[in-house]
């Protein structure tokens, strides 16, 4: 009998010390919430681009492959919910991105952008410091075309059309986050009417561009 006394003793203190411990357990805190997205952001890029200008005059189609880099900058607003991620992004770049194509010896078309950005809308998944996002709006650019056939004649018109991206960022520090994209840019074509030394043309230029940013959050 003393022994099963003993016993009951035993098995209630220990009965008595786990709901202690569930009782304090309940009252720790939880673990730290990862980084939070939510915040206003500024930063820069800078990457590299190609792609293709599609000429088309009376002779024919003239096909000019285009490549240079570019740098520039960008705003953003984020907001987060849960591990949902969306907002809006705007950015312009200054741009060396130009190629020529002959159309016959001495007679040589070129395109060359000067400069682009666009005005975007963002969507992603965060995996507390690491988010991946899709992004995507309206695209404008400053697009020379050019010809050189004895003289050279050039025209800049400012360009509009579309972009469609996919990228992923990561949060270095509380404010620090830097980054990887890649975006297609589809700037529409645009008409020229021909001069003396100017060939009349439609000019459709297509672009790709891969470069990595730096922002810093509010």
């Amino acid at each position: 009998m003393r022994r099963l006394t003993l016993a009951s003793a035993g098995f209630l203190a220990l009965l008595s010390g786990s709901a202690w411990a569930a009782d304090l357990g309940a009252d720790l805190p939880m673990t730290a919430p990862g980084f939070d997205w939510t915040g206003y952001y500024a930063g820069m890029q800078a990457g590299y681009g190609w792609g293709r200008s599609d000429i088309t005059v009376d002779g024919g189609p003239i096909k000019p492959d285009i490549d240079g880099g570019f740098v520039g900058g960008h705003v953003a607003g984020l907001w987060q919910f849960d591990q949902a991620v969306i907002g809006a992004e705007a950015d312009l770049n200054y741009a060396s991105i130009d190629g020529t194509a002959d159309a016959a010896p001495g007679n040589t078309f070129g395109t060359d952008v000067k400069w682009f950005g666009s005005v975007n809308a963002k969507a992603g998944y965060a995996a507390d410091r690491v988010l991946l996002y899709g992004i995507g709006g309206v695209a404008f650019a400053g697009i020379e075309t050019s010809q050189a056939a004895g003289t050279t004649f050039a025209r800049t018109r400012t360009s509009t059309g579309w972009t469609l991206g996919a990228g992923v960022d990561y949060a270095l520090t509380n404010n620090v986050v830097v980054g990887a994209q890649y975006r297609y840019y589809d700037f529409g074509k645009e008409h020229f009417d021909a001069s003396d030394t100017f060939t009349e043309r439609d000019q459709d230029v297509k672009l790709q561009t891969l470069g990595v940013n730096f922002s810093y959050k509010f």
